[in-house]
């Protein structure tokens, strides 16, 4: 299967043709998405990027792994993933859960840099149909999210997985296993671990002393055709890069056609599926490099500062990526005030929740979304279908744009973020005022409004004066998180 052979249709392989996409409706409307980031590295319990961490000597996965498994000359990565079984995984219960806590779409992953695959792929025998679970965790996902009409994505790790993975050929430099080499360098499982020994730099082991993604156009051959695979098999509505669009730092080369022919691969069956209208969305996250239009821009962990005049997404998880025991959990409040804030910006919240390796959640996550769900029957209204309203919000207080750094704010009653649909403005009060009123400065002075409604408890009295808006709230909170005024405007 070469990744050359494309679905035929509007969009070519080139950027000046990829930067003809429109953002799709659904995706603007939907402002919600539940991903499984969910695989073999979730078997120990033990965190995100375990499968390159436990080669890493010294590290807490590394021991973690030599106190549970054993060393990895004798008990690598092949043999942790025959231990993901997921016995009681319930695509159809979890899906149902997900979209009673606000979700409109719901995000698989299909691959990890671990270079193994959670679809029945004909390409790579090592693949959760063949190995581990023996199921098509892709697929059942798919199904359940199309019988609920819910659009479907797909996330893929496998660009930067060349050089990633190439600790596996390293050894111990210390201890009874010193020079012993780790599995990964063993020929008989090269098609997983990768003939990556170039990429390997002994004692730098810290960080990823190679590039993200490889120049290596084999790699990068090969990355293309599992792409391709992976959108002929399920056809997903979201396709998701962990990275810029793979190898695009290699654009004076033939480095990058595989992505561009694999976008264009994923908008063109979308116009075949669906009468002529792309309903696909690629997101990657290349800030600020050339290849943005192609897509819907993806931060990870982090929001925009202001609000964007395009769709975004920013992607962050309850805790860990993966399963991890000592994980701290944002609170479903937490939760409420990042989706609040990114929706009041034009994005969207792609949220994973950690799934146990059985493929169950645990109580905390159900807690929370339960929480979600409860406050998503008084407030969806103000969320999904919405476009931001005139500057997003007012207030003193702001998330903090640094990084993967996602603090809680200490929001105030003063704090606001707004949304709109039709003649309907919502401003969501991030704090509950201890005066019990709403003091809203920042309306737009042509918008006069003739009602106003506190969601989850009714009408409630105002004055509208020199573009102040003040709102008398009753003595008790509708809800123990963020609240919602709905402000019914005279139409203009």
């Amino acid at each position: 299967m070469s990744y050359e052979d494309i679905t035929t249709g509007p969009f070519e392989p080139t950027l000046a043709s990829l930067s003809r996409f429109e953002c799709p409706a659904w995706f603007r409307d939907a402002k919600l998405g539940i991903w499984s980031h969910w695989g073999p590295q979730s078997v120990p319990r033990y965190g995100d990027w375990y499968a390159r961490n436990m080669y890493i000597e010294g590290s807490p996965q590394y021991l973690h792994h030599l106190r549970t498994y054993g060393h990895p000359s004798k008990t690598g990565y092949k043999d942790l993933v025959k231990l993901w079984k997921a016995e009681r995984f319930d695509p159809d219960g979890l899906m149902d859960l997900y979209v009673r806590a606000g979700a409109r779409y719901f995000v698989a992953q299909a691959a990890h840099h671990d270079n193994f695959l959670n679809y029945a792929s004909r390409l790579h025998r090592w693949n959760a149909a063949e190995v581990g679970p023996g199921k098509d965790i892709v697929g059942l996902w798919r199904d359940a999210a199309r019988r609920r009409g819910v659009p479907f994505g797909l996330s893929e790790h496998l660009g930067a997985a060349f050089s990633w993975w190439s600790v596996n050929k390293g050894a111990d430099v210390s201890g009874p296993y010193r020079g012993v080499p780790y599995d990964g360098g063993d020929p008989q499982f090269e098609d997983l671990y990768l003939p990556n020994q170039a990429h390997y730099v002994p004692g730098e082991f810290d960080h990823l002393s190679q590039p993200w993604y490889t120049p290596d156009p084999r790699w990068q051959r090969r990355w293309g055709a599992l792409i391709k695979e992976m959108i002929d098999l399920h056809h997903p509505d979201l396709l998701y890069s962990d990275g810029a669009p793979p190898f695009a730092e290699h654009l004076a080369s033939s480095g990058f056609e595989p992505a561009l022919h694999a976008v264009a691969h994923l908008y063109n069956t979308s116009v075949a599926d669906h009468e002529g209208v792309n309903r696909a969305v690629y997101t990657h996250k290349d800030r600020d490099g050339q290849v943005r239009p192609i897509g819907v821009l993806d931060v990870e962990r982090s929001q925009e500062p202001t609000v964007s005049p395009q769709p975004w997404q920013t992607c962050t998880c309850v805790g860990g990526w993966f399963y991890d025991v000592r994980a701290e959990y944002k609170t479903a409040g937490h939760v409420i005030e990042l989706l609040v804030d990114v929706v009041a910006k034009n994005g969207s919240l792609l949220l994973n929740i950690p799934q146990l390796p059985d493929g169950t959640l645990d109580e905390e996550c159900q807690y929370l979304l339960e929480e979600l769900a409860g406050w998503m029957d008084v407030h969806a209204e103000g969320v999904h279908g919405t476009r931001p309203y005139g500057p997003g919000g007012e207030g003193p207080s702001s998330v903090v744009i640094d990084g993967f750094r996602e603090d809680r704010v200490a929001w105030t009653g003063a704090d606001y973020r707004f949304t709109r649909r039709d003649d309907t403005v919502y401003a969501f009060q991030m704090a509950w005022p201890e005066d019990r009123r709403a003091v809203i400065r920042g309306l737009d002075p042509r918008d006069r409004v003739a009602g106003v409604r506190l969601l989850g408890s009714g009408p409630v009295e105002f004055d509208q004066a020199e573009g102040v808006l003040v709102a008398r709230l009753p003595e008790r909170a509708p809800t123990a998180h963020v609240t919602c005024l709905a402000l019914e405007l005279d139409g203009r």
